[in-house]
């Protein structure tokens, strides 16, 4: 296990394209670190510089607290799986598996004993003899993991490796990797624009954009306290309400936003009221969405199916949410409140900030 850590890590593949810019990092020792952004936001090329596969501009790369800017991939103790498993399709499962010792010349007695041990852990033991073709796509990736896991690296750097699955086996194999990782505590960094991986995989997640880290922190930190207005709108689905007060936006979570009386009134005095218009209802099974605008601007709250609130397509509801719920973003530049405080120079605006 080891720490990987970067220090102004910077790659710049021309003068208008800057794919990560300045970014310091620094995982825990046997953490699940997840790299959270939008396609094209440098989460890719962070992990490839990390890597080896990819020289950076500018900046350190240490791993271990050893700098490895100068050294090869295959020098840095670390192993990659990426989104194509790339297994050898004329290779049986077992030699697919071997192949990175093979050609570390490890002797055939300890190598049979590392790809038994690490087909065991991944429950893939009793596929050795299959061809990749005979494989499903869970099986695949786990063949991809197995022979990552051989090399038993440092550290684990894994690129979208689930989103070759459909919606069902990407669930199931979400638990498994976890599990995988807390089973053997090795160090991971691991790619990924989805939000429901990230939040379910993490113990801290990194959210990227356009080469610059929004906001680290563990999934409940990202979700509950967004640092800013776009992590608050790209993490949820659907994402935070942002009404504009002011010089302010409001933001809440659709789940905080929930129906009042006929007249408005609800118990307690905490609340603070707002009226959905032009509502409509979306049935979700267990679960419904009301859509509508809160003065002029789109809103939408989660709700039980079976909540006390039924619109007519155009209606309106009296809703109101806890005070507690509520998060003040500055509008200008998009910060939330407290963080706006806190900082010590003019923040950068927040491309496409709500109510700008």
């Amino acid at each position: 296990m080891a720490v990987v850590e970067t220090r102004k890590l910077s790659k710049r593949f021309s003068d208008e394209v800057m794919a990560v810019d300045a970014i310091d990092l620094r995982s825990t020792d046997g953490e699940f670190l997840v790299l959270l952004g939008p396609s094209g936001c440098g989460k890719t090329t962070l992990l490839r510089m990390i890597g080896g596969l990819e020289p950076p501009t500018s900046g350190e790369i240490l791993i271990g607290d050893r700098l490895v800017n100068h050294l090869p991939p295959r020098a840095r103790q670390i192993a990659m799986v990426f989104q194509s498993y790339a297994l050898y399709p004329h290779m049986t499962v077992y030699n697919n598996i071997a192949f990175p010792l093979k050609a570390q010349k490890v002797d055939k007695a300890a190598l049979k004993l590392k790809v038994d041990w690490a087909a065991l852990i991944l429950g893939i033991d009793g596929l050795l003899d299959r061809k990749p073709r005979q494989l499903s796509g869970g099986q695949r990736q786990r063949v991809a993991l197995a022979r990552a896991l051989v090399r038993e690296p440092n550290v684990f750097l894994l690129d979208e490796p689930l989103s070759n699955l459909d919606a069902q086996r990407r669930a199931s194999a979400r638990d498994e990797l976890q599990q995988f990782q807390r089973d053997i505590g090795t160090t991971t960094i691991y790619v990924t624009h989805d939000q429901i991986e990230a939040m379910g995989m993490g113990d801290r997640i990194v959210v990227i954009e356009q080469g610059r880290i929004r906001q680290i922190g563990t999934p409940r930190e990202i979700y509950e306290e967004p640092a800013d207005t776009y992590v608050a709108t790209f993490v949820g689905s659907p994402p935070m309400n942002l009404i504009p007060d002011g010089g302010d936006l409001v933001g809440f979570r659709p789940e905080s936003f929930f129906p009042l009386d006929d007249d408005g009134r609800s118990s307690g005095d905490d609340l603070v009221r707002f009226t959905l218009t032009d509502a409509r209802e979306e049935y979700l099974g267990s679960e419904k969405l009301v859509y509508g605008e809160v003065n002029g601007v789109k809103a939408v709250a989660r709700m039980a199916t079976n909540a006390p609130l039924s619109v007519r397509d155009g209606g309106s509801a009296p809703f109101g949410v806890h005070k507690q719920d509520l998060r003040i973003f500055d509008r200008e530049s998009g910060l939330r409140r407290q963080l706006a405080r806190a900082a010590q120079v003019e923040p950068a605006p927040v491309s496409g900030a709500p109510g700008r």
